[in-house]
């Protein structure tokens, strides 16, 4: 992250040591050292003494490291929706073959139910991927990476990503349908 640069060169411009800033804000040499090299980061209350010691606000002092918490803070989001999201689809395809022992048309009510879940999940991520513009920042770092092929290349790029993207859907489609099959099996040898 930038903070580390920025107290490291603050420092400096002020003509302190680390342990001059140590002192002056009340921790230890080591915890400066680890500041400045990026292994910690300060609390809020540190913030505050080293912007006020600096004289600089506090955005000045944090400058770019805003942009990557939010994207961290996106990404953690993404990972738990991916992972709930994934959860209940599998616990909805193995629950075919247990709900086919209800009667009547009872059996679709908890593979219905799962499987909705993982679906708000699945509409939640693409919510964020929406808002974030995911999409966009793909396809201009896509375009960055590439500026230099011609038009063929290309469309011949898109339509990789395009037959990878159809490849990973039938596979998660074959899969879920063996998992179904399997959870099902038992119901299928009894009847």
């Amino acid at each position: 992250m930038n903070l580390s640069k920025q107290i490291q060169s603050y420092r400096k411009a002020h003509g302190l040591s680390q342990e001059d800033l140590a002192t002056r804000i009340y921790v230890s040499r080591q915890t400066i050292s680890n500041w400045e090299t990026g292994h910690s980061y300060p609390d809020v209350e540190n913030l505050l003494l080293l912007s006020v010691l600096f004289d600089v606000s506090l955005d000045e002092l944090v400058k770019g490291d805003v942009t990557i918490m939010k994207r961290k803070i996106m990404q953690t989001r993404m990972d738990q929706y991916t992972k709930i999201m994934l959860l209940f689809m599998v616990l909805g395809l193995i629950s075919v073959g247990p709900s086919l022992f209800l009667p009547d048309y009872w059996w679709l009510v908890m593979p219905v139910v799962l499987w909705s879940s993982g679906l708000f999940f699945a509409f939640k991520l693409e919510k964020i991927k929406h808002e974030e513009d995911i999409q966009n920042y793909q396809e201009i770092i896509a375009f960055m990476a590439d500026k230099n092929l011609d038009v063929i290349r290309a469309k011949r790029k898109w339509a990789k990503d395009r037959l990878h993207k159809t490849l990973i859907v039938t596979i998660f489609i074959m899969i879920s349908g063996l998992i179904v099959f399997f959870s099902a099996l038992p119901y299928l040898m009894t009847h």
